[in-house]
């Protein structure tokens, strides 16, 4: 069954959104325990302006360039199907990247430092995956006017 372009971009976009959502939360969290640990340690405030920091590098740097690309290689299909929002390695990737967020986050349970360290990397994924998804905005992909039948 052939789909629309802007529906592609629709469910890429809503499966981009879901990751700042959850690595924020998850970032929260880990740097809060790692708070409860420490109380007077700088391990929360470090958690979020290193990762709000290094996710505005990873913005710059890989995912304005991945997002662009994929909606780039979207526009170039010539016969869409529901199921190429992404490619199946984007799929293995982001399964191979929960597994390891999840053991991560497990293991550093405990440990200040390690908490602060996960919780960092989570809130600069996040950070720099909310950023990029400005590439949906640029591409009107949340425009819903009748003309438009891409």
């Amino acid at each position: 069954m052939n789909v629309s372009h802007k529906t592609l971009k629709l469910l890429a976009a809503l499966i981009w959104y879901m990751g700042p959502i959850i690595l924020f939360s998850k970032g929260a969290e880990l740097a809060t325990e790692a708070y409860s640990l420490e109380p007077q340690g700088w391990g929360r405030f470090i958690s979020w302006t290193a990762g709000i920091a290094v996710g505005l590098i990873k913005t710059r740097y890989i995912f304005l360039k991945s997002c662009r690309k994929n909606m780039a290689r979207i526009d170039a299909l010539t016969s869409p199907k529901l199921w190429q929002f992404y490619r199946v390695q984007f799929f293995i990737a982001l399964a191979l990247m929960i597994v390891l967020g999840a053991t991560l986050s497990s293991i550093s349970q405990g440990n200040h430092t390690f908490l602060v360290a996960v919780a960092t990397l989570d809130i600069s994924i996040g950070t720099a995956l909310l950023l990029s998804s400005k590439v949906f905005w640029e591409q009107g992909v949340f425009s819903f006017s009748r003309q438009q039948n891409n």
